[in-house]
């Protein structure tokens, strides 16, 4: 099997997921080219290469300066079709979610979303997913010519391997769009991303009130953390929506994810379940939170939380 990793870049740097993706192309064993689709896409082969990218195709188009849906569909198809690629893999991302049913559609293809493990079953490809909001997980396999899967991300490790790759500039000739993202607006400069943190603190209503979200960030800066909520706290408008955690919000998978006065709804536990390791923080015994945690403290956050900031300073 052939595969291609679609590489997700955003103001010239490419995402960690990428590097993620690449490293799971190497462990699959199998031929692999990176895709790299944009308007200003030079010099991204660098870091591709310190990550085991062999062969880099660059499709490098000035329309392509604004992320367009369809466009970017369209060139990826193309794409698919001149290298006779059986496997496409992506970020289980906002561009990655958006991308893969586009794709499956133009192709005919079979898309798994949100896959926790993928692996080579003698000459089949089978995946695991979550379902049923994390209920479940589904050993699935896809039995299209052409297999599209988004990868969530931190579950397979970026690891290094630098080469010298063989790089090619092709193309990129599309149709009139019908979409293009005229903005996206970031959190602040600097912020870490929830999906690509390896450590998340999280807090919800057992704080009582925004004044006291200082405790979650304070946590999450000694730890080198990045700061999360569940969706009592953002729908509060205590926190800003991408930092919401769950269902509805973002799927994480740190090495390390601490939750802090959230009580475990199911939509929450949707989207960090799949955590390495969970430390729960509740006063509740009774907290649903605890029955997915590794390490559950039963006390109050308001006596445990800075106890702990001044312990991991010292």
């Amino acid at each position: 099997m052939k595969i291609l990793v679609i590489a997700e870049h955003r103001e010239g740097r490419i995402r960690k997921i990428t590097y993620e993706n690449i490293s799971l192309a190497r462990q699959l064993g199998q031929p692999f080219e990176v895709v790299v689709v944009g308007g200003n896409i030079a010099n991204l082969e660098e870091d591709l290469q310190k990550y085991g990218a062999e062969k880099i195709k660059f499709y490098q188009n000035e329309s392509f300066d604004k992320y367009s849906p369809d466009g970017y569909a369209e060139i990826i198809a193309q794409a698919v079709k001149e290298h006779q690629a059986d496997i496409v893999l992506m970020g289980a991302t906002a561009t990655g979610k958006d991308l893969a049913p586009r794709l499956g559609s133009i192709l005919n293809a079979a898309v798994a979303n949100d896959c926790t493990t993928v692996e080579m079953d003698g000459d089949q490809l089978k995946v695991v997913r979550p379902m049923y909001a994390g209920k479940v997980l589904a050993t699935v396999r896809l039995q299209s010519d052409v297999k599209v899967l988004t990868i969530r991300p931190n579950v397979y490790q970026a690891e290094h391997n630098p080469v010298t790759a063989e790089m090619e500039k092709l193309p990129a000739e599309t149709g009139e769009f019908k979409t293009v993202v005229q903005e996206i607006v970031s959190g602040a400069k600097g912020k870490l991303d929830v999906t690509e943190a390896d450590i998340v603190v999280s807090g919800g209503r057992g704080l009582k009130s925004p004044d006291n979200w200082h405790l979650i960030e304070n946590l999450a800066q000694v730890l080198g953390a990045a700061n999360g909520a569940s969706r009592a706290a953002v729908d509060a408008g205590w926190r800003p929506h991408d930092e919401q955690v769950g269902q509805t919000g973002k799927t994480v998978s740190p090495s390390l994810y601490i939750a802090v006065g959230i009580s475990g709804a199911i939509q929450h536990l949707a989207g960090m379940s799949s955590s390495k390791y969970i430390v729960a923080i509740n006063k509740d015994p009774e907290a649903p939170i605890f029955k997915v945690a590794d390490y559950g403290i039963v006390a109050d956050l308001f006596e445990v939380v800075p106890k702990m900031i001044e312990e991991l300073k010292q």
